[in-house]
């Protein structure tokens, strides 16, 4: 494993708690040479440890095991700062309103980056009454489509689920819609 749990996270989030490695170590029911040790990174604590040990740091087993400190910092839930995550995999889509550990068919995923649109990329946007009508003049083939079309605005995100072979176009309601999005299953996320 590349990151089982490195000590220099363990350590990082011992000290954010204001906690010294003996501390620690009573929390968990080792010793503090033990402690030492993960976070000179001359040996790593036991598997059995992992839950209890991510408990006493305050976070979660995946952040643990990932081998990084992820904090949402996000936390007034700006619908326009959410993020999305998708899975290579089995192309589940997941969206947070903040930076988030997420792991599906036993992969980390890390949140996709929005770009602009370019020219094969361009997300058209026109009122219709009540509603905007988001097309986009791209391929629809099995291997090379537009997975989804979303509109997020300070409240929240309506998303529309696209499939090869289908039209990439959906409606969303007009409510103070903030950004556009759409994920090429081939070049990634883009955002008008």
């Amino acid at each position: 494993m590349d990151n089982y749990v490195t000590g220099s996270l363990i350590r990082k989030l011992r000290e954010s708690r204001k906690m010294t490695q003996e501390e620690l170590a009573q929390k968990i029911n080792v010793s503090s040479k033990a402690v030492s040790k993960w976070e000179t990174g001359r040996g790593f604590p036991d598997i059995g440890l992992l839950e209890i040990l991510a408990k006493a740091l305050g976070v979660s087993l995946i952040e643990m095991l990932s081998g990084t400190d992820i904090r949402n910092k996000n936390r007034s839930a700006d619908m326009r700062k959410c993020m999305f995550y998708v899975c290579p995999v089995c192309g589940n889509v997941l969206q947070a309103t903040g930076e988030a550990v997420i792991s599906c068919c036993g992969i980390t995923l890390p949140p996709m980056e929005a770009e602009e649109p370019d020219d094969e990329h361009a997300i058209k946007v026109e009122r219709q009454g009540d509603e905007y009508y988001v097309s986009m003049d791209h391929p629809m083939e099995k291997t090379h489509y537009i997975s989804f079309l979303a509109a997020v605005s300070d409240h929240g995100v309506q998303f529309v689920k696209l499939y090869p072979e289908s039209r990439a176009e959906a409606y969303f309601r007009i409510d103070n819609v903030k950004y556009f999005y759409a994920l090429c299953n081939r070049h990634g996320l883009v955002r008008l």
